[in-house]
Parts: structure tokens; sequence; C-alpha cells
């Protein structure tokens, strides 16, 4: 039974391990100018300047937080001058009840904006994310383990158009893999 599920499964990727921060470092401009698209590296702390050995682009994140923020002010903004002007016109201490009156909506437009910012940050990485997933092919790899505590390392996924089972394992090699391990799904 274990041979036919064996058989059934899929290389999602390989896992490579380097022997410091500085070997990962390097190992990552030379994945980035092989051309490879879906990478990653996992480090116990972060190391400076690997999102430009990667060729990391800016984040998109912040275009959706100021897209969230926008429409929080927008909507709070519309909805306290239309109910408090334009429908039902409060008048209080013989105060106007016209655009001058803006600055009392300066508390629920601020609240509102963050509000909807921050659902933007969390619904946004759900769905860029992918998430919620259960379980992650790479947490079944012992090697991926130790990244969180002593080890440096690399994962190039199957589904780059520039992954070839061979020659990936080989070009890991050159580049300095101390150890690599294929991971199945």
């Amino acid at each position: 039974m274990s041979e036919s599920t064996d058989s059934s499964k899929q290389l999602f990727g390989y896992v490579a391990e380097f022997s410091s921060a500085a070997d990962l470092y390097h190992a990552a401009e030379k994945v980035r100018d092989a051309g490879f698209r879906k990478w990653d590296v996992h480090t116990p702390y972060p190391v400076h300047g690997m999102d430009a050995a990667m060729g990391m682009g800016k984040s998109w994140l912040s275009a959706l937080v100021l897209a969230g923020g926008i429409t929080g002010s927008c909507v709070a903004l519309f909805m306290q001058f239309f109910t408090q002007v334009n429908l039902y016109p409060t008048v209080v201490q013989n105060k106007p009840t016209n655009l001058f009156t803006l600055p009392a909506f300066f508390p629920v437009t601020f609240e509102l904006t963050i509000l909807l910012s921050a659902f933007a940050v969390v619904f946004g990485l759900l769905v860029f994310l992918m998430l919620p997933r259960w379980n992650h092919p790479l947490f079944e790899s012992a090697l991926f383990r130790k990244f969180s505590d002593d080890g440096f390392i690399m994962v190039i996924e199957a589904r780059d158009p520039r992954f070839k089972k061979e020659k990936t394992r080989e070009f890991l090699e050159t580049i300095g893999a101390s150890q690599i391990e294929g991971v199945e799904y």
C-alpha cells in the first residue's frame, strides 16, 4: 500500500542547507541570476540585504493599505456628512450644519481609516498567501525544521519554469549546498 502512495507523490521541490548566512546570501544571488522565480530562503534571523540578493521588488502591500485607508476615509466622511448635514441636520449649540462642521468628523474618519486599512492587510495577506493552509509540504522536511534554530535553508519549488529535477540538484551542489533534500507531496 505504501508503495502505491509513494509512486503517486509529486516532487514539491528541493530544500538545500548552507553553512552560513554569507553562503546563503551568495547562493541567493546565483539563483536569482540563474532566472529562478519560485524560491525562497529561510534563516533563524534576518539577513541584511537578502531582499536585494533575491531580486525582490517593493511590496504590493502598501498600495493595498492605501486603498483600504482611502476607502475608510471616504465612507466615514460620507456617512457622517450625509446623516448629520443632509438627512437629519443636528444643530448643537448653534453650530452650522454645512461643510464647516468637517472638524467634528475627524475622530470617526480616523478610526474607520485605520480599521479598513487593517482589514485590507489581513484579508489581502490571506488571499495572497493562500491561507488558511492546514499543512505545507515543507513541514515534512527534516532539513527545513532546522531553519528556525541554526540552519540556513533555500527552497526551490518544482513549479518554477526553470526547474529541472537533475539540473537543479546539480546547480544547488555547485553553489555550495551542504545538504539537499527532495520534498514530495
